[in-house]
Formats: C-alpha cells, sequence, structure tokens
C-alpha cells in the first residue's frame, strides 16, 4: 500500500532534536522523503505495522505531531506533483 507520512517534532530541546533525526530516519528505511517533513511509502501490511510502531515508539506525543495517510495500492493517480524534486516510482530501480 502507498502511504504518506508527515510529522511535525518540536526541536526545543536535544531530546526534540534526537526524536527528530529517529522519526525521519524510521520513514527512510521504508521509503523516500519528498518535503522535508513529508515521506512516501510503499509498504505492505507487515512493515506498515513495524512502521508505525517506529515512529510511535519515537515520538512525543504531548509535544509532537504524526500523520499516516493510507492511499491504497494504487496511488499513482491520487498523486499530483509540480515543481522541484519528482517523485520517484517505487517499481523502478531506485539504485542503478
Amino acid at each position: 500500500m502507498h502511504v504518506l507520512v508527515t510529522y511535525d517534532v518540536s526541536t526545543i530541546t536535544p531530546a526534540g532534536r534526537r526524536r527528530l533525526r529517529r522519526v525521519a530516519q524510521a520513514c527512510l528505511n521504508y521509503g523516500q522523503r519528498v518535503q522535508y517533513s513529508v515521506f512516501e511509502c510503499q509498504v505492505g501490511e507487515t512493515e506498515m505495522v513495524r512502521l508505525r510502531q517506529e515512529l510511535l515508539a519515537e515520538i512525543n506525543a504531548h509535544e509532537d505531531s504524526l500523520r499516516i495517510y493510507q492511499l491504497g495500492e494504487e496511488a499513482g493517480p491520487k498523486v499530483e506533483h509540480y515543481g522541484q524534486k519528482p517523485s520517484q516510482t517505487f517499481e523502478a530501480a531506485l539504485v542503478v
């Protein structure tokens, strides 16, 4: 399934900055960054459970915000992009 992950992590404290890096790294493990705090991920059911668990383990629910949008299997027709950094297709090889 195609998933969009967005987050806003408070970076006032060193612990917050550490959470921000860890949340970003968790997202990078499952997808690609499309904006600073926005990631597109292509995951299966099991990966979705792991991704959600990893992100929830990192954020502080009293200070941070996390949103996960499930776009479905065929997100391509639902996503429009304009400007810099066009989206990568998950079907193509990411490393050449």
